[in-house]
């Protein structure tokens, strides 16, 4: 049967833009084992009736190729084009679909937001769920792609939301956000396009954030006083006590202690897993790196050089004849200060607000999520998820890279070139 004796030559088709008179448009897939010459091969079939090129994917997925063309195509040589197509690229093991598409759009659909799923593992039923989710509030998903495969599974999806006015998608984000409690794997949405690329400054809480611990725990082992200063960081942390007046409660536990003491501490710190990799590639990419802690100061000057940070705040101990005086010196490093130093580094880097990232675990960094461009929970307590552009739940920083949009494939790769490659075996 013809392929096109059953299309209305009279009826009104989309595709004008660039379609010469008397052609049609056409989307011809070819699908089959990724071999050298198979391209060349459509093209010069293409060539040989004259065809009209409006757009081309390409792609190659675990050594299988995938090739669609949309193209503009005079309809008397539809099915000879066809075989012709078909005949050629049977010998390098290839499929061939040809089909007449009067109503296709003249553009590609430009996806409103990106969803970057990450989970250990990443299951079919979970992206059966998610899919779901997305066209009940009527969210089209435009294409999928893996992004990681260590030290967890990253999906991103690029989708077209219902509504994409600015706030539109606020009702998809929550009903994303109850369906990562449920499944137990990660779900990020953003606006995608040029606001999301644009990011270049990342601010870092430090405590279990850029480390694993928490700094006045460690200093506090020393004194004896550990599960008594433990107790006030986690009731600071769920936001039920005024960060500057459990700070200072906590220093005060620390008076009498020898300075020596902050570099045995400093010696002891613990860097999160995937620190390392996300600092160096986030600045690879041009980005300005920071972190503000409600920690020392002393503690971590020398992380901050090693990581060669850009810019660090943290609160300063006071230290009188070699001893901790069980006090802070200067502005506290609170809730607020964190948002301001946010402000303070943007302005200085000549960024605006919208361009950083802020990534933390706790209450006292909710101003600075918020003040963000994208605000990032880390294995976070409940209140900062709440108000957090997107969390993830896993121990490893490297998802913020991933949030970001940057392939575990890309990191790779410029960890290779420069040496600085290395994957270490996850615990089972």
């Amino acid at each position: 049967m013809s392929i096109v004796s059953d299309f209305d030559k009279s009826a009104p088709h989309d595709i004008t833009v660039n379609l010469s008179e008397g052609f049609l448009p056409a989307v011809i897939t070819v699908a089959g084992a990724d071999r050298p010459g198979v391209s060349a091969a459509f093209f010069r079939v293409l060539s040989s009736y004259n065809v009209q090129l409006l757009d081309v994917e390409q792609s190659q997925f675990r050594g299988r190729l995938s090739l669609a063309a949309l193209v503009g195509i005079r309809p008397q040589h539809a099915d000879v084009l066809r075989q012709g197509l078909e005949d050629t690229l049977k010998a390098h093991g290839q499929r061939v679909t040809l089909e007449i598409v009067p109503h296709l759009r003249s553009t590609r659909p430009l996806s409103t937001h990106a969803v970057v799923v990450l989970g250990n593992p990443v299951t079919a039923s979970d992206v059966s769920r998610i899919g779901q989710t997305l066209a009940d509030y009527g969210a089209n998903i435009d294409t999928i792609r893996g992004i990681a495969d260590y030290p967890v599974t990253g999906l991103e999806l690029k989708v077209t939301v219902a509504d994409p006015k600015p706030g539109g998608g606020v009702s998809l984000r929550k009903a994303l956000a109850l369906l990562t409690q449920e499944i137990g794997v990660d779900i990020a949405i953003e606006r995608a396009g040029l606001v999301r690329r644009s990011k270049r400054l990342i601010c870092f809480d430090c405590d279990s954030t850029l480390i694993t611990g928490e700094v006045i725990e460690m200093l506090a082992a020393h004194a004896g006083k550990e599960a008594e200063v433990a107790q006030v960081t986690e009731r600071a942390m769920r936001g039920e006590l005024d960060f500057e007046e459990s700070l200072r409660e906590r220093v005060a536990t620390l008076a009498g202690l020898d300075a020596s003491v902050i570099a045995e501490v400093a010696e002891q710190i613990r860097l999160t897993p995937g620190a390392r990799t996300t600092i160096r590639t986030l600045k690879r990419m041009g980005y300005k790196t920071a972190v503000v802690s409600g920690g020392f100061i002393q503690v971590l000057e020398g992380l901050s050089e090693e990581l060669e940070l850009d810019y660090t705040r943290a609160n300063t101990l006071e230290i009188v004849d070699g001893k901790l005086t069980g006090r802070v010196i200067g502005k506290v490093v609170d809730r607020a200060a964190k948002a301001e130093f946010l402000r303070e580094f943007a302005a200085d880097s000549g960024l605006q607000m919208h361009q950083t990232v802020a990534v933390g675990d706790g209450a006292n960094d909710i101003d600075m999520l918020s003040a963000a461009g994208l605000g990032i929970a880390f294995n976070a307590k409940p209140a900062l998820r709440e108000v957090a552009d997107a969390s993830v739940n896993y121990p490893f920083l490297d998802e913020v890279l991933y949030i970001l949009g940057i392939s575990r494939d890309e990191i790779d790769e410029a960890d290779l070139d420069d040496g600085s490659f290395r994957r270490v075996p996850l615990a089972q």
